[in-house]
Formats: C-alpha cells, structure tokens, sequence
C-alpha cells in the first residue's frame, strides 16, 4: 500500500480522525492550534470549519453532532453552527485531552496528558457528563479501540511503549486485567492513535517512527506502511463501505526536516474494511 495525500495542511499535531457516516465526510484536528478540519471525498474539497483554543479528541454524538474535548478538562458541542459547553472534568484544569473513544453504550473514554507534576490518566465520561476516572497514571493516554465483539477494549500509552488489552463490560463500561498486547520498546518512535477493523486487526499510528503497523488481535504483526513524514498521529476507516484509512500526522513545524508533507492527512487503501465509530450519548 502507498499514501495517497489528500489534505496538505502543516498541522503542529494532526490528530483525531473520525468518518461522519451520515455527512459522508471525514473531521480531524490540529491539537494545539485548535483548528477543526471536513474533508469531503465527493468534492475531494477540504476546509477549516472551526477554530478554538485547543481540540483533542472528538466524537460525533448520537444527534449527528460533534463532542470537541479540549484544554482545561472542557468538552464542548459543536452542532455545525453553534459551540455550547457541556461538561467539565475539574481534575484536568492544568491539562488538555488527547484521544478520546465512545463505547458501545455511548459513554466516552477520554484521555489527559501529563503535566510537569503529574501523569495523565484515563477517564470514562458517563451519560450524565459525570466523570470515572479509570487509570490513575499513564504517560501519554493514547489510541484506544474495542475488539469486534466488544469484550476487549485496547489502549495505548505513547511514552510505555505500548498498547494494553483490557477485559471489558459493556453494561458497566468497566476495564479489567490489563496485560501489554504489544510492546514497541525495541522499535523506533512510539505508538499513538489506532483503529481496529472488522476482523480484529489493530492498525496502530508510529509517533516518530514513519509508519502505520497493522497486528494481530494477538499481538503478533502483519504488516507495515512507510510514510513520507516521521510523525505519523492517528488512524480511522472511512468511506462509503469503510474501505479506506484515513491517516493524520504531525510535524508541520518542523518541515522539511519532519517530512516535507508533515502534518498533512494521507489515506490508503488495505486489503480489510473497519466499521463505524459508536456513537457518545452524552446528556442525550
């Protein structure tokens, strides 16, 4: 498989890709720039469609609209015209969210990055914009995904070098007996964002490491794509039957030394297809 660039924009940090089925288009982020991106494959158009101080993760809501998590522990709707706020986490006032998922139930994990005195953690964003916190201290929470018959839930942590399987219950949304599925720490860059497709496989983003690893849901790989760019961020399906990845990376700072292309959105096309995203339902 070879990238195809889609969007060339010079994103600080190109992240969280997510297919919008009923739109029939694609939204990503520039992290700290807090810019939100729509790509329009029917078009091949793409534009900026809104700016905030900082945007992470995002899920799209059970209405069609979408959950921006930002800095400061805010997250916030965005209805294609209007940004209300809809829930704080108070723990994460010093902090930002990075990847974020929503679960079968509509619930969302969420991540926090670290802070000079503290480790992030993870988070379980319930219902009633209530939060759990799920794990105490992870060095860079990351790409998260759920096995196809929602008994795992899979999440990275960047800075361990790894990507966790966790047991895990859909009534409850409650995560058990973590073990390390994959360790990259012989490798080089670390792992970031990821998505799991319709058979299982877990296709996981190379932060400084050029390249989007496809595995097993055993652990074991089965392929690599090589990327033009050293920081490659986050990965999702789209397209009409979810035949296509979506892939962002970062870097666009630091061109030519980061890719000439860094921070641009790329798509391949493999050989499996993914599924939709759930959708959140929060305060539904």
């Amino acid at each position: 498989m070879k990238p195809e660039l889609v969007a060339d924009y010079p994103c600080e940090t190109g992240e969280a890709p997510i297919w919008h089925t009923e739109e029939a288009r694609l939204y990503w982020t520039d992290i700290p720039n807090g810019i939100l991106y729509r790509y329009d494959p029917s078009s091949d158009s793409h534009q900026v469609v809104l700016e905030r101080d900082t945007i992470g993760g995002t899920t799209i809501q059970s209405d069609g609209s979408l959950l921006l998590f930002g800095a400061g522990g805010i997250v916030e709707r965005w209805d294609g015209e209007t940004v209300e706020t809809v829930t704080t986490l108070d723990e994460a006032a010093e902090t930002r969210f990075n990847d974020v998922i929503a679960d079968p139930e509509g619930r969302v994990f969420c991540g926090t990055m670290s802070t000079a005195d503290r480790l992030g953690s993870l988070y379980r964003l319930n219902h009633d914009g209530t939060f759990t916190r799920i794990v105490d201290e992870a060095d860079i929470p990351n790409g998260m995904g759920f096995s196809p018959d929602h008994e795992t839930f899979y999440f990275t942590v960047s800075n361990e070098n790894a990507i966790y399987a966790c047991d895990y219950e859909t009534d409850t949304g409650t995560i058990s007996d973590r073990s390390v599925l994959v360790s990259t720490a012989d490798e080089v860059g670390v792992p970031d964002g990821l998505t799991v497709n319709e058979s299982g496989d877990l296709w996981s983003a190379r932060w400084d490491g050029r390249t989007l690893v496809r595995y097993a849901p055993t652990g074991e790989e089965r392929e690599r794509v090589e990327f033009p760019v050293e920081k490659v961020s986050s990965v999702t399906f789209g397209g009409s039957s979810f035949e296509q990845l979506y892939v962002t990376t970062a870097g666009g700072y630091g061109r030519p030394e980061e890719g000439a292309l860094a921070g641009s959105l790329f798509r391949v096309t493999p050989d499996s297809t993914g599924t939709p995203e759930f959708r959140s339902r929060i305060f539904p």
